[in-house]
């Protein structure tokens, strides 16, 4: 069960800095539009309920790949929030 543990603060604290680092970027460039990056915020936000909710299902056939994908899903919606913020 500790690898599930650690599966979920590694989902909380990947998005989470990226949530922190779009909000950074706001009050950082106050005269930017802040369209894009509470974009950024609101996908990440979605990005998270979604992973939680697929660490908490339970009626999986396999279990450990189950969680292995949503550690991939998790690298890879990471990867591209991280882009994006980059990119602002």
């Amino acid at each position: 069960m500790a690898s599930i543990r650690d599966l979920k603060q590694d989902i909380n604290f990947v998005l989470g800095d990226i949530i922190e680092a779009a909000l950074i970027h706001q009050a950082v460039n106050p005269k930017e539009d802040d369209k894009k990056s509470e974009a950024i915020v609101d996908d990440a936000i979605a990005v998270f309920d979604d992973l939680i909710a697929k660490v908490n299902d339970r009626k999986v056939d396999n279990r450990k790949a189950h969680l292995k994908q949503v550690r991939q899903d998790l690298e890879t919606k990471g990867r591209e929030l991280v882009e994006r913020v980059n990119a602002l």
